[in-house]
């Protein structure tokens, strides 16, 4: 609760400087205005439908691009060769801009939902990737040293020592990429959609209602915040053994 402290305040003292008339409130209008906005949408379903559209695509590019980020970078820090001949390309292409694969998609899979979806998990894969690549190529030798003593086998070795030695730098990634999954969904919304917040974004930017932009863009901060506030709790389980892992989780 104590996080709402500041936005709160930030809200009250704009909200009495465009009342007291010391802001116009024209451009920025104040938070009665956008919650009014907000209420409008709610109230007629609008709201709803636009928060189920994007959320089902950032949580189908975020499991598409999660899960092969995941493989391609295990596989990656486990294998030299693997690592010398694709990690420089999947290197350079993550400095593309998000925005320069919007023309490709849209030419390879028309402006539905497949380059939608494409795109978001392009955003979610290069975090992942690379946090999962980073904590498996971090892992202690000693740790990997001990398990060989004990003559453990190599599942046995990746379960009760690389895995957990791991996870922590693995989820870290995943909220990560959780959180560029919800940046690209504004990019990917711009291909055509009818509906979904980045829809909304659009929409009030075209008609001049910057009430209605500031409302989608509270929405996107709470549904984002919300998803990341779940994945933690979901896979906080996973690390309980490891109190730096709770505290930065």
């Amino acid at each position: 609760m104590l996080g709402l402290l500041l936005p709160l305040v930030l809200a009250g003292a704009w909200e009495i400087a465009v009342a007291s008339g010391l802001a116009t409130g024209r451009l920025l209008p104040p938070p009665s205005r956008i919650g009014a906005a907000l209420w409008s949408l709610a109230a007629s379903g609008e709201l709803w439908m636009h928060v189920e559209a994007t959320l089902i695509r950032v949580g189908l590019g975020f499991a598409f691009g999660a899960g092969t980020g995941i493989l391609v970078g295990a596989l990656t820090a486990t294998l030299p060769p693997l690592r010398w001949l694709i990690d420089p390309s999947l290197q350079a292409l993550r400095a593309v801009p998000s925005l320069a694969w919007v023309p490709l998609f849209i030419l390879w899979f028309g402006i539905l939902e497949t380059p939608k979806v494409a795109l978001i998990a392009v955003g979610v894969f290069f975090p992942v990737y690379v946090g999962v690549a980073g904590a498996i190529a971090s892992v202690d030798r000693k740790l990997v040293e001990v398990g060989r003593i004990f003559r453990l086998s190599r599942l046995a070795l990746a379960r009760r020592i690389l895995l957990p030695a791991v996870l922590p730098a693995t989820l870290t990634a995943l909220r990560t990429g959780l959180g560029l999954g919800f940046l690209f969904v504004v990019a990917a919304e711009l291909m055509g959609a009818s509906e979904g917040l980045g829809y909304l974004l659009v929409d009030g930017q075209q008609f001049s209602k910057p009430d209605q932009i500031l409302a989608a863009i509270i929405s996107f901060a709470v549904v984002g915040k919300l998803a990341d506030t779940a994945l933690v709790a979901l896979t906080n389980p996973l690390v309980r053994w490891q109190d730096t892992a709770r505290d930065s989780l």
